[in-house]
């Protein structure tokens, strides 16, 4: 017996994929930027609610408040830009962006071209974060663990842009070609 998984199921396990890492990066951004709010403008005692990374963050509230505001404001930058990436991401299967006719379009090659920059992005606030963080850890707020406040793999997140902008001037050349097959026929 052979089992045969068709290039349909696959979209379809993907596209089932990209919306639950959406929904779940959505509400991850949502609580730590609601949580930053809280914190920063409302009720000091909010920082208890963060999710990861609350004993750190405590100890950096009670240290300089504006310190903490810049971290979470960092955190909070970089848990959306990764909503919006697997956003952009539902979007390239949810529009029908691909097709199989036609793999290589505009529309593909614009959400290529914002997935590469949203990545970048990502990269350059996670290594801020980062960076900013061990500063303050020399400055007396403590030790830091770069992963529990979601700023690890900037390294990462900078080659899958420069990755993502070679795929696009792929995409970029396959439309060129393609529109000139059609030219000729």
């Amino acid at each position: 017996m052979q089992i045969v998984i068709t290039t349909k199921q696959i979209v379809a396990v993907l596209k089932v994929v990209a919306w639950v890492l959406f929904f779940a990066l959505a509400v991850d951004a949502g609580g730590i930027v609601v949580n930053t709010l809280i914190t920063v403008f409302l009720n000091e005692q909010g920082v208890q609610n963060f999710w990861s990374g609350k004993e750190y963050l405590t100890r950096l509230h009670q240290f300089d408040p504006g310190h903490f505001a810049a971290i979470a404001i960092a955190m909070s930058i970089v848990a959306v830009l990764k909503a919006i990436l697997f956003y952009l991401i539902v979007k390239i299967f949810s529009k029908d962006i691909v097709s199989m006719q036609t793999p290589f379009s505009e529309p593909l090659r614009q959400i290529l071209i914002l997935l590469s920059y949203v990545a970048l992005g990502i990269a350059m606030f996670s290594q801020g974060g980062a960076d900013y963080s061990r500063w303050l850890s020399t400055q007396g707020a403590g030790e830091v663990d770069i992963s529990v406040l979601r700023f690890g793999g900037a390294d990462v997140w900078f080659f899958m842009a420069v990755v993502l902008f070679a795929v696009v001037y792929v995409v970029k050349r396959g439309i060129e070609i393609q529109s000139e097959h059609d030219l000729t026929i």
